[in-house]
This record gives structure tokens, C-alpha cells and sequence, in this order.
């Protein structure tokens, strides 16, 4: 059995596969990180204080692939993860949240900046560590429009 710091590090390799997947449209390989009962929550709206974080309903693996392959189909994406706080609850199953920004860079100029938390579940198969659950709240967002 491995130690806990192998297991959190393994958790770390697999959220920078996430945003290196997702960056660089490895569609297939991005969906194989996920559960086959994932879920996944969306807020699309700053949640601080109170307030509404404007959440889609859930999205099951393939629902939130189609969500992302479909919206990054022609835009170019920068997705960074920061200070992570991974939690192991059992040798099968953790919890973490981390710090995060994303760049969405739309063919007619318009950019997307955002800022917030991914809170996660993880649980660990015979393939290894792998997100069962995603929700993505946000504390500040911006736009911008071409010049």
C-alpha cells in the first residue's frame, strides 16, 4: 500500500492531467479521468456572499465532455490549478479543493478570465486515482470585448 504523500502527489498528477487534457483537446484521454457515475456542477456566476453562483444542472462524464469539447471547440483555453487541499478519507476515496483560473481566448477576440475553486471527490480503482465529483464555484469573473 502506498504512503499517504504518494497517494495525495498521485491526486496532484491527476488534476494536471485534467487541465492539460482539456487545454490541449485530448477529449478521450480527458474523459478517462473521470468515474463512470462522475458528476459534475458548473457555476457560471461570482457566489461569494450569498450569492446565486448561477449552477447548471449536473452533468454526468459524457455531458460534461460535449459541455467542454463543445465550448472550447474554436477557442483556446489556459487552465491553471493552484494550492491544492487534498484530504484522503479512506485508502479509496479523498476530497480536495483547489485554487484556479481560466483563459478562454474566442476567435472574434473576446477573452474570458476567471477565478474561483474546483471541490472534488476523488476515488481511487484499479486504474488508480480518478475525479467522481466537480464543482466549479467562482469569486471573480471578467470579460472583454475585441477592440
Amino acid at each position: 500500500m502506498a504512503e499517504p504523500w504518494q497517494e495525495i502527489e498521485a491526486i496532484r498528477v491527476l488534476k494536471a492531467r485534467y487541465f492539460r487534457m482539456v487545454d490541449t483537446k485530448q477529449w478521450a484521454a480527458w474523459r478517462a479521468l473521470f468515474t463512470d457515475d462522475f458528476e459534475a456542477v458548473i457555476d457560471h456566476a461570482v457566489s461569494l456572499r450569498g450569492a446565486d453562483g448561477q449552477s447548471d444542472p449536473p452533468y454526468d462524464a459524457d455531458g460534461f465532455l460535449k459541455l467542454a469539447s463543445d465550448a472550447f471547440a474554436t477557442a483556446d483555453s489556459v487552465h491553471h490549478g493552484h494550492m491544492p487541499e487534498i484530504e484522503l478519507l479512506s485508502p479509496t476515496e479523498a476530497r480536495g479543493i483547489w485554487a484556479m483560473e481560466d483563459i478562454i481566448a474566442h476567435p472574434d477576440g473576446s477573452v474570458f478570465r476567471g477565478y474561483g475553486h474546483y471541490h472534488e471527490r476523488y476515488r481511487k480503482d484499479d486504474e488508480g486515482w480518478r475525479i467522481a465529483r466537480l464543482h466549479l464555484t467562482r469569486i471573480r469573473l471578467e470579460t472583454s470585448k475585441p477592440a
